[in-house]
């Protein structure tokens, strides 16, 4: 769906963000990818909390790009303006990370157990990356927000 589609939806609102507001979310990323490194936290919980880093790496976009999700569906509308934001590179990430977030929901909602090393492991891997290009990109086309 297009950023057009999610705003005629009411899906997106127009957001006016600052440098504080940037660098607070981005505090909560590395918090969230520090806490998703214990290996004394439950698998679950350590997957969750690495998606959480994710989400927030794509509200970061959002927010820089004049724009923030609206209540309902705010995760998937989140996750899936990526490529709209950043561009068609990062459609397979923003894939990727949905399907985070179906695997998070089941493990915060439904059943205990659902996620193995293999995914936190895989998830901690792409929340790097991701929080890097995020860095990068602010850096090009919102430079004034960059945490620095």
């Amino acid at each position: 769906m297009s950023l057009k589609e999610f705003l005629d939806k009411g899906q997106l609102k127009p957001h006016s963000t600052n440098r504080r507001e940037i660098a607070d979310l981005m505090a909560v990323v590395e918090r969230d990818l520090s806490d998703a490194s214990l290996r004394d936290l439950s698998l679950d919980r350590r997957f969750a909390t690495a998606y959480n880093a994710v989400l927030q790496l794509a509200t970061i976009v959002l927010y820089a790009s004049g724009y923030r999700a609206s209540r309902g569906s705010h995760h998937w509308v989140t996750i899936n303006a990526i490529p709209d934001v950043m561009g068609e590179e990062f459609k397979d990430a923003a894939r990727y990370f949905d399907s985070c977030r179906i695997k998070r929901h089941g493990v915060d909602y439904d059943r205990a157990g659902t996620v193995g090393e293999r995914d936190v492991d895989e998830l901690l891997r792409e929340a790097s990356w991701f929080k890097e290009k995020v860095l990068s990109w602010l850096k090009l086309h919102h430079n004034d927000l960059h945490p620095q």
